[in-house]
């Protein structure tokens, strides 16, 4: 990981720290990048309670409860798959029979190729927060690795404007 990378990722941290919040991670496209990034700064436990991997669509359902039906009449890739991600990974990562405060979740396509036709590069970021969700939506060029880094640069500088 690059400097900035830990800088983005320390900063997002010390902004959730100061609100008191904890933080679930829930990754599709990035699988992984995004916890490791937040994980790589001292610390972070205090925070970061737990993160998902759910790579293949119908872990989206099973694990983050992602309704059923979004995802077979539009696939992961969506607006919404994003923000239900990020409010199921809130309940998904529970410590103490307590929600994680904040989620965040990515889903895209990163290529080389796309499974159902839309463009290499678009991809959804879904924050849930305790004031309510939203989504950033990019499109991105690069090849695949420019595409997941700048998804989890993108993604981080998404938590400090919660």
């Amino acid at each position: 990981m690059t400097e900035s990378g830990r800088t983005d990722a320390s900063a997002a941290l010390e902004h959730l720290q100061r609100r008191g919040w904890t933080l679930g991670v829930a990754e599709s496209l990035t699988g992984g990048m995004l916890a490791a990034a937040l994980i790589s700064v001292p610390g972070a436990s205090a925070t970061v309670v737990g993160a998902i991997v759910a790579y293949a669509t119908p872990l989206k359902h099973s694990l983050l409860g992602v309704d059923a039906t979004l995802l077979a009449e539009h696939g992961a890739v969506h607006p919404e798959v994003a923000r239900q991600m990020a409010e199921g990974v809130r309940h998904a990562v529970v410590v103490d029979g307590r929600d994680a405060d904040v989620g965040i979740a990515t889903t895209g396509i990163a290529g080389p190729d796309s499974p159902d036709g839309q463009p290499v590069g678009t991809v959804y970021v879904g924050v849930s927060a305790p004031g309510g969700s939203s989504v950033l939506t990019l499109r991105l060029g690069g090849d695949r690795d420019a595409i997941r880094a700048e998804t989890v640069r993108q993604a981080l500088s998404a938590l400090l404007a919660v």
